[in-house]
């Protein structure tokens, strides 16, 4: 899009991985204003998010895109010799922070995840502590629990998802047939497992859905009608477990957005969206 702001590519090194991020300038008039970080959706580059950081950005904000490890400019590139699953993910949150603590000190952080993003960062916060946080935002982010999924769909989530995982775990990779383009195999059985259980694994001895359970800072989640992956009640499944934060739930409609909306789709139609987060983060309570 022409209109889109330039942003400058940063890399984040961590553990032998390198991650890019892209840093929009400081928003015109609102020095000092909130800052937001990106976590985007499995397999989906940073890029793909420049018209909504962009509006972001127009809005107030101070904004940064990661790409995921293995994603986009982020190495390494999942192969048969990556092992990392949702405890590096998680990890990778904190590393950018940690790199972007310059830009962050002295204003409202808002951490934002799409879908394999807003997990990661849901699971940082939890393992991690959220001194350098002060709100999450959840666009689209569920955990796949195959029971969650209204009607006969059900029925199709598990035999689906365990038979991707069973793919990726005799190939050595997942290959990105048809779903989350290429994988390392441990993001895949990390995420097949949250459809099988419906409960975020045990990271670095940390049990995920007993620490989730208790984070306490403000959570924005969102659902998008006719999401293919995550229903309004997958979401849901998900806001239940936050039993300890305060939570503002949306359902982000056809008719809010003013055009058709899906798992992808609501990026490129999210200005009305854009302007929630940016409510949420200019209300967020300071540390």
């Amino acid at each position: 899009m022409s209109g889109d702001v330039a942003y400058t590519q940063e890399f984040v090194d961590v553990d032998g991985a390198r991650i890019g991020i892209q840093v929009y300038p400081e928003p015109v008039g609102a020095p000092g204003g909130p800052a937001v970080v990106i976590w985007p959706a499995m397999g989906v580059r940073a890029r793909y998010y420049r018209p909504f950081a962009t509006a972001l950005h127009d809005a107030g904000l101070a904004v940064t895109v990661a790409d995921l490890r293995g994603t986009g400019v982020s190495t390494p590139p999942p192969s048969r010799t990556c092992r990392y699953g949702y405890r590096e993910l998680a990890t990778d949150v904190g590393v950018v922070l940690d790199a972007l603590k310059p830009r962050l000190d002295g204003r409202p952080t808002l951490l934002l995840g799409h879908s394999l993003g807003g997990q990661a960062a849901l699971l940082h916060l939890a393992l991690h502590g959220t001194d350098r946080v002060d709100g999450l935002a959840l666009l689209a982010v569920g955990v796949p629990y195959w029971r969650s999924y209204p009607g006969l769909r059900r029925y199709g989530v598990l035999p689906y998802s365990q038979g991707i995982s069973a793919v990726a775990g005799a190939l050595g990779v997942w290959p990105g047939w048809g779903f989350g383009g290429r994988q390392a195999r441990g993001v895949i059985r990390d995420w097949a497992r949250t459809a099988r259980t419906g409960r975020f694994p045990t990271l670095d001895g940390v049990d995920g859905e007993a620490a989730v359970g208790r984070l306490s800072l403000p959570v924005l989640a969102v659902s998008v009608d006719d999401d293919q992956y995550t229903p309004h009640p997958v979401v849901d499944h998900l806001c239940a477990k936050l039993t300890a934060a305060p939570v503002t739930r949306h359902r982000y409609t056809v008719a809010e957005a003013g055009a058709a909306l899906d798992h992808f789709r609501w990026v490129r139609a999210g200005l009305p969206l854009t302007r929630r987060v940016a409510d949420f983060a200019a209300g967020l309570p300071r540390r």
